[in-house]
């Protein structure tokens, strides 16, 4: 049964650290068994700790608060909660810590000798009159300013740990703060806790309004007002929106620091806006506000595309070069995929759009098959993994996902070199490094966010033709924008939708119901389909368990593939058929616990070898491999991206680390501190899902909020599958959501910026 304590005693070794994210496994001995500076040799009376230990060396008295547990294989410990080191006051204890390492250059002789000689006085001396050390012979004064300030970066550094701590920040929290800010946390801190929200992963707005009332901060500071400002626009981002209007901004700041609605309120709100206006953190045209970088971005890519739609010569199709590519490929297009082959070359920007069975791939294989005649170059590029293969497999040409066209790595900055937003991360193809290829051609637009968008064209330079193709009734990206919408809306490029559904498409009950989906038409839930199913269910536990069934027994052979490729869908991620609570069903019925099964708790949530997982935040700095026979690297490189899916294959306990295998046998060994930024994928949400396809979906529908249960999140639910749908729970659910048209608004002033260039 485990137990919450406080223990005072001495580290007397580090069994495992880990120097970047100071999580570490101590030997600790209790302070009262040790007597004389001696540590005793009873190892009965020592105790393993367990968590992060950073900023404590070995010979240092801490004060560790935690709970036990019994690990299976290493017996009783200690799992750390906050700890803080209770710094030497005497001789015996000066030495004890000075002989064990903890500063370079001293040795235990070393220590005897400084000691014997200043006594009590050894850290003051230290720290305040270090040129003192050069008195001991062996010591030269430029070993001991060196030596001074060893000891004072390490009181510097457990000062830190103790504000943060006295504040409430600890644990993987507190090293992110620390690699952040470094030497000047404290300073940071004390100066404007708001900045936490904003730099610092895990720590939110109102972490950081509770750390700033601690510190005794009033509600109506002008710079907690200024923050409050950028944090809502911040989270309007997250949301989707490029800019907040001025009213709508306003009232959400109010309602963040929760500020009566008082004209001096009104006042203050509106005079800390034009503060933020004059330094240049936000843009205010009109009605819209901006923060700075959103509106750059909007403003640099209604620039670039400027110059892309005018290339120096404007080539045609000859109608005997369409025949012979028609011939070549055996296949026969319409008008407007033709119109869309000749205007590939006429265009230096063109945008296919269309819906599922619509001859989107057919035309641009032609398009490719022009291009190779011509000795043209191009690459290929999609949002997503999954979405870059599937590129591949249906063009026959090389595929990569944007980041890895672009060449995205986590290196230091270099000249030239492009900054993502939030990360440390790099794209190395830029305006400097453009890509060498007469054209560039993305798939699925419609997941291409306001950024990713931008990076790509700093990579493209005039006389390029740039290819979008996407279909615009799915979802928007999931970050900020909604690119090929505002694309399109602005009526200054090309752009041809196909809209003749093929008469092999018509074969296709899924292809066909997306299509009554767009259309408002009634769903066919006869189950006269061989690829689209209904069945109707109004308990959520009946739901959970047809789910298992449907996966582990049933789907698999019927689409001829493992239960790990049936995936999940739904609407939202909580609720009694969100993604949190079915996933939590689905891991205990299909991975089970096992004694053969690695696990480990991370708060609510257990992970277990053989779980279904998806990268939720993309890590730049991520290391992976694809291991060939016996073991042997064959590739590698960097970067896992949000929506990619994996499988974990181990976890390992001491060295904190949970090895995954995603997408294209890429392997990953992802912090123990990293799992917060996985999810299980046994069920995921739709907006999740875009981008990729798998052989079968089960749609549970059994109700929810009618801002997302719309049309346009079915449909984009629908066209995932290849092989089979199952909607299951509500039919009258189901018809709701295919006559519900209201969609969540984004604010994007993309589509303004564009017509305002041309």
């Amino acid at each position: 049964m485990s137990e919450r304590l406080t223990l005072t005693a001495y580290i007397r070794h580090f069994i495992y650290r880990n120097a970047d994210n100071g999580y570490g496994v101590a030997t600790l001995v209790p302070a009262d068994a040790v007597s004389d500076g001696a540590f005793p040799d009873d190892e009965e009376i020592e105790i393993t700790a367990v968590g992060t230990l950073r900023g404590c060396d070995v010979g240092d008295l801490i004060e560790v608060t935690g709970t036990t547990t019994v690990h299976p294989a290493y017996g009783e410990q200690i799992r750390i909660e906050s700890f803080r080191v209770i710094p030497p006051t005497d001789a015996v204890s000066a030495e004890r810590y000075l002989a064990s390492g903890a500063i370079k250059g001293i040795g235990e002789k070393l220590a005897h000798r400084i000691v014997r000689k200043f006594g009590d006085d050894t850290f003051r001396v230290m720290e305040e009159e270090p040129e003192r050390l050069a008195e001991l012979k062996g010591i030269s004064e430029r070993m001991a300013m060196e030596i001074g300030g060893q000891i004072r970066e390490k009181k510097r550094e457990r000062e830190t740990e103790i504000f943060l701590q006295e504040i409430g920040i600890t644990g993987q929290t507190a090293v992110r703060v620390i690699r952040t800010y470094g030497a000047d946390t404290c300073r940071i801190i004390r100066e404007n806790p708001y900045r936490l929200a904003a730099e610092i992963e895990g720590i939110g707005f109102h972490t950081a309004d509770e750390i700033a009332v601690r510190m005794g901060i009033e509600a109506s500071a002008e710079f907690r007002v200024e923050s409050g400002i950028c944090y809502a626009l911040v989270e309007a981002a997250v949301s989707g929106h490029s800019f907040l209007p001025h009213g709508e901004l306003l009232e959400k700041t109010r309602e963040l620091l929760g500020l009566t609605d008082t004209p001096e309120i009104r006042e203050l709100l509106e005079s800390r806006l034009a503060a933020l206006a004059i330094e240049h953190s936000v843009v205010i045209r009109s009605d819209e506000v901006y923060l700075e970088k959103y509106h750059y971005e909007e403003q640099a890519i209604a620039g670039m595309l400027a110059d892309l739609h005018r290339p120096e010569s404007v080539e045609q199709v000859s109608p005997e070069e369409l025949e012979a590519v028609q011939q070549s490929l055996d296949i026969e297009l319409d008008d407007m995929q033709k119109e869309a082959v000749s205007r590939s070359l006429s265009s230096g920007v063109l945008i296919l759009t269309g819906g599922p069975g619509t001859g989107k791939t057919t035309t641009m294989g032609a398009i490719l098959q022009i291009f190779e005649n011509r000795g043209m170059t191009f690459v290929l590029a999609a949002p997503t993994g999954r979405a870059a293969k599937r590129m591949t497999e249906t063009t026959g040409y090389e595929a990569r996902t944007i980041h890895r066209l672009l060449e995205v790595s986590a290196a230091p900055q270099q000249d030239g070199q492009e900054t993502l937003t939030g990360s440390r991360a790099r794209f190395s193809r830029n305006r400097d490094n453009p890509l060498e290829a007469d054209a560039v051609i993305i798939d699925e637009m419609s997941m291409v966010d306001m950024h990713l968008f931008y990076s790509l064209l700093r990579a493209c330079v005039p006389g390029m033709h740039l290819i979008l193709i996407g279909d615009d009734a799915q979802l928007p990206s999931v970050g900020t924008g909604q690119v090929l919408h505002d694309l399109i809306v602005s009526g200054s490029y090309p752009v041809v939708q196909l809209t003749r559904i093929f008469r092999q498409a018509t074969q296709s009950d899924i292809v066909m119901n997306a299509h009554r989906v767009l259309a408002g038409e009634p769903l066919a839930l006869d189950n006269k389909s061989r690829d689209f199913f209904f069945l109707a269910r109004e308990d959520p536990a009946d739901i959970r368990g047809l789910l298992v069934l449907l996966i582990r027994d049933k789907l698999p052979p019927y689409v001829h593939a493992e239960p790990q490729d049936i995936q999940v869908l739904v609407p939202m991620r909580r609720g009694p058929l969100g993604a949190i609570s079915l996933n939590k069903a689905l891991q205990s019925a299909l991975n089970p616990p096992s004694p053969k099964k690695k696990e480990w708790q991370q708060g609510e949530r257990i992970w277990r070898v053989g779980d279904k997982v998806m990268q939720t935040k993309n890590d730049y700095n991520a290391v992976w491999e694809v291991h060939g026979r016996n073991g042997i690297v064959i590739d590698h490189g960097e970067g896992i991206f949000n929506g990619d899916l994996g499988k974990i294959v181990d976890i390992d306990r001491v060295s904190q680390e949970v090895t995954i295998l995603f997408d294209e046998n890429r392997r990953v060994c992802v912090p123990f501190s990293s799992m917060e930024d996985v999810d299980h994928a046994f069920a995921m949400t739709i907006h999740k899902a875009q981008g990729s396809e798998y052989p079968a979906v089960i749609l549970p529908l059994l109700g929810g909020p009618r801002m997302l249960l719309n049309r346009n999140l079915l449909y984009t639910a629908i066209t995932r599958a290849k092989s089979a749908v199952v909607l299951t729970g509500s039919r009258e659910v189901i018809r709701e959501m295919a006559e519900n048209t209201e969609e969540m608004k984004r604010h994007t002033g993309l589509a303004d910026r564009i017509r305002e260039i041309r």
